[in-house]
């Protein structure tokens, strides 16, 4: 072996002029024990994981392979233990005779190199791939074609009785089959799982970063057994087909925590299923991680920091509300400070607030339990949704005598959440004397790091920029790579505007002036509309102009 493949990686990324030897010295100081020392760069956001395996790639002479574009032989899997390609994050991808090409995460892992020549019996040849390239082949080829292998099996063979004891088998496959089903999409970091009855198969679909992909078929004599199976998970009942359900599910999926809502909805072809897939290890839970500008994270916190009033965030399903909803109330938790929320449901667990599931079965509303709030001595309100007058009058009330209140509304823009309250009978001198300010906001995908690109802003593209007088030199584009499964995004962030209200917008509220009457003296004090952010973080890079186009109209 050349002598520079002895070279750590660190001395590599230094040599590259990539990292410094400050950094490299902070890592080696602050990284864990079993942490390895590239993906601590990347944790940081000194390196991308494209950076890493370019300078792997020059500086070893060893070839880069997209795992994706290879079918991988059965007979390799078997070959290679699943526990050590899991521990060493490497995948088996060709053999010729009695070498085996290999593809790693790391390729100077030479104890893991010659632990798989040991096992093996082969003369091993590295090729590196991107992390999340080899997790997601491995979870595909070792536990889900493993799984589905055995369920079909195991569902030719079975009797009826066989199958009812099938789903509540911990260790049996069509068990094994719908946990690897979950596993696969928090891999992908799917936010949706769809379970589809069609006419002739059952579509498993993922949402990733707001797009749905279809991820594969099954037989349609599986339907039953997997749908009952989710059904099951969720503490619903298997034998009530025909109207709607909704459960929930906790799990440990790869050593993190997840949340599942579940939602079932009977179809001509059968029970559709979807479940809402929650990461709470990756729950945005600071407002610095939410996409804001300067300007706005600044307008944002000081009036989170007001003693009272309310503060509303408005959007479609979807759009993050919850998330920075969830965000602001980080922002306030303190010992000192008595925060109670009334949500439905409860989607992210808070330490230190008192969180209320509503119930409306049993009479627990918004509005029932926003005025048992009140008897608890809040500081701090957060109401999930102003859904009808009755819960706006409450919310309005109860910033009036000392609360902060914070809750989501559904409209398209900030301005015309006014309009949308007084429409719903709110009094405009009492909305013009509690409201601080309204917050609308959107998800747009972030450009991949991993495959970013440059290039000049086409003839639309650039008067589209000067219509809004945003200066652009050029467009960042991803071109496709494992990273981000060949999308060019990887990620989301949120696109914001925000309204102040300040003393002269509470005077046309009052007076009941227009949307466009407000607009007009907002944009004087600094606001600037869904389309004009979104402009904005295209020409910072960070997203696509045809992703802000998607979600932003402009006003």
């Amino acid at each position: 072996m050349r002598p520079a493949s002895r070279k750590r990686i660190g001395d590599l990324l230094v040599e590259a002029n990539i990292i410094t030897t400050v950094q490299l010295e902070e890592a080696l100081a602050h990284k864990k024990r079993d942490e390895r020392i590239g993906d601590y760069f990347i944790k940081q956001q000194w390196i991308t994981e494209n950076q890493l395996i370019e300078v792997l790639e020059k500086q070893l002479g060893i070839p880069r392979i997209h795992l994706s574009q290879y079918p991988i032989d059965p007979e390799l899997i078997r070959l290679v233990p699943k526990e050590l390609a899991k521990r060493a994050d490497l995948m088996p991808v060709r053999r010729d005779q009695n070498k085996l090409l290999i593809a790693m995460a790391d390729p100077m892992d030479y104890f893991a190199i010659e632990e798989l020549r040991m096992v093996t019996g082969c003369q091993i040849e590295t090729s590196i791939a991107a992390k999340d390239d080899i997790f997601r082949t491995i979870t595909k080829y070792y536990d889900l074609e493993e799984s589905m292998e055995d369920a079909m099996g195991d569902l030719v063979s079975a009797d009826e009785e066989a199958q009812i004891n099938d789903i509540t088998d911990k260790d049996s496959p069509i068990v094994r089959l719908v946990n690897q089903i979950i596993a696969n999409g928090v891999v992908q970091r799917a936010s949706d799982i769809h379970f589809d009855p069609q006419d002739q198969d059952l579509k498993i679909r993922y949402r990733v970063d707001g797009v749905l992909r279809e991820e594969r078929t099954l037989p349609k004599n599986m339907q039953n057994i997997v749908i009952a199976r989710v059904k099951i998970m969720g503490n619903l009942n298997i034998t009530e087909k025909r109207i709607p359900q909704d459960g929930r599910i906790k799990s440990i999926v790869h050593h993190r925590p997840i949340d599942i809502r579940l939602s079932t909805l009977p179809t001509i072809y059968g029970e559709k299923i979807v479940m809402r897939v929650l990461d709470l290890s990756n729950a945005l839970n600071d407002l610095d991680n939410l996409g804001f500008t300067a300007q706005n994270l600044q307008a944002f916190q000081s009036m989170l920091n007001k003693p009272n009033g309310i503060l509303l965030i408005t959007g479609p399903t979807g759009s993050g509300k919850s998330s920075t909803l969830y965000a602001g109330l980080n922002h306030l938790n303190d010992e000192k400070v008595n925060i109670i929320t009334i949500e439905d449901p409860v989607e992210y667990q808070l330490a230190g607030i008192n969180q209320i599931q509503v119930h409306e079965e049993i009479g627990l509303t918004f509005a029932s339990g926003l005025r048992s709030i009140l008897r608890q001595d809040p500081d701090v309100i957060m109401i999930g949704e102003i859904r009808d007058m009755e819960t706006a009058q409450i919310a309005i009330r109860s910033s009036l005598t000392g609360h902060l209140v914070l809750s989501t509304l559904h409209t398209n823009n900030a301005i015309e959440s006014i309009s949308r309250l007084t429409d719903m009978g709110i009094e405009p001198y009492l909305l013009s004397s509690s409201l601080l300010g309204v917050m609308a906001q959107r998800l747009v995908r972030r450009v991949c790091r991993d495959c970013a690109e440059h290039r000049a802003p086409s003839e639309h593209e650039q008067k589209v920029f000067e219509q809004y007088d945003i200066p652009v030199t050029k467009i960042t584009q991803g071109k496709g790579c494992p990273a981000c499964t060949n999308t060019g995004y990887r990620g989301r962030l949120a696109i914001h505007e925000l309204l102040q209200v300040d003393e002269m917008i509470k005077g046309q509220i009052t007076k009941q002036a227009t949307s466009i009457e407000i607009r007009e003296y907002a944009k004087t004090k600094g606001f600037k509309t869904l389309m004009e952010d979104g402009l904005q973080k295209v020409a910072d890079g960070l997203t696509t102009i045809d992703e802000v186009l998607r979600v932003a109209t402009s006003n």
